[in-house]
């Protein structure tokens, strides 16, 4: 029993310890609390003394009142020094985007002349296409008409939308319908000049001598006689290179028909062509092709020589056209008469 006394003792003491101390603590706390009153309520008087003889001014003022004036000065600088560093940052963004909308205006002002040209070349574009097919007799789907000023804009059917849409903008979906329109026309186009290829193939068209050389030394039509002086009835061209040996082309493509000798063409032949056409190549030094051979247009068929009546080397080519005989100059120019059309 004596220890559990002893032991209850301790604890109060303990207690009483720990109260004395919490005790001294909070007295020490209320002085200091009450020493800051005192010093924040302490009481300082500014004398205003005017140079003159008037009154002089007296503020009260306590170190409190002092230190509130002093957090609002405080106050005051940093929100004016926060509110300048953000206005500077401001501006700098506002500048930096003033300087990439002036970049934008830039490239927005070059996309504008680039879709212009667009629109002037559009324009040739369409005029081109329309004089072709109207020339071919193939009607193009496009409504697209010009107004008498030439206006681009009345051209393309440009117009301020209900939304806003910028003119540009409005000027490309017609160019878009413009040039979807032309697609089919162009591709009918483009199946005419293919037939009109093969059909090229298919009449005599190519000049008969090899690479395009020699000049024409004796027209179709009414001519002298170069042996007998006689006015006759030119019924081909003659070609000449001035040499013979020079390789001798099938103007067309067709069918050897003829490959002999006789006394006034000397060695010749006639090929059969489609559509009733045939040619004669005459006064040739030898034969590459025989009777009944299938030649290729551009194919060599013989080379130039003086066989049968002639003054010399030379390729005497005639065109029929069943029992007619026509001038064979016209279907030589077929070609460049397209090419020149087609400029």
């Amino acid at each position: 029993m004596a220890s559990v006394h002893e032991y209850k003792r301790l604890e109060n003491k303990i207690v009483q310890k720990v109260i004395n101390a919490v005790i001294i603590i909070a007295g020490f706390i209320a002085s200091v609390f009450k020493a800051i009153g005192r010093f924040l309520t302490r009481r300082y008087t500014l004398v205003f003394v005017p140079h003159s003889e008037k009154k002089v001014y007296n503020l009260h003022v306590t170190v409190l009142s002092i230190c509130c004036f002093l957090l609002v000065v405080a106050g005051i600088l940093g929100a004016f020094f926060w509110y300048g560093a953000s206005y500077s940052n401001n501006m700098y963004t506002i500048s930096n985007k003033d300087g990439r909308l002036r970049d934008t205006q830039a490239s927005l002002d070059q996309l504008r002349d680039e879709t212009a040209l667009l629109l002037r070349e559009a324009r040739n574009f369409e005029n081109a296409l329309t004089n072709v097919l109207s020339a071919l007799g193939i009607r193009s789907r496009s409504t697209t008409t010009q107004n008498a000023r030439g206006d681009l804009s009345s051209f393309l059917g440009i117009n301020e939308s209900a939304d806003d849409l910028l003119p540009e903008v409005t000027a490309l979906r017609r160019l878009s319908v413009v040039l979807s329109e032309s697609v089919d026309p162009i591709l009918e186009l483009g199946n005419l000049l293919d037939s009109q290829s093969a059909l090229l193939t298919e009449i005599p068209s190519v000049w008969p001598v090899k690479g395009g050389i020699g000049h024409i030394t004796m027209f179709f039509g009414q001519n002298i006689h170069p042996i007998f002086g006689q006015y006759y009835i030119h019924r081909g061209i003659d070609i000449a290179t001035f040499r013979a040996g020079d390789p001798i082309i099938a103007s067309a493509e067709g069918q050897v028909v003829t490959a002999e000798y006789t006394a006034d063409y000397g060695n010749f032949i006639i090929i059969r062509h489609k559509h009733g056409y045939y040619t004669r190549y005459a006064h040739m030094q030898n034969f590459r092709a025989q009777v009944g051979q299938l030649v290729q247009q551009g194919e060599v068929i013989g080379y130039i020589g003086s066989t049968g009546i002639s003054t010399g080397p030379h390729l005497h080519y005639e065109v029929h056209i069943g029992s007619d005989v026509v001038d064979p100059y016209r279907y030589l120019t077929i070609r460049s008469n397209l090419a020149r059309q087609g400029r």
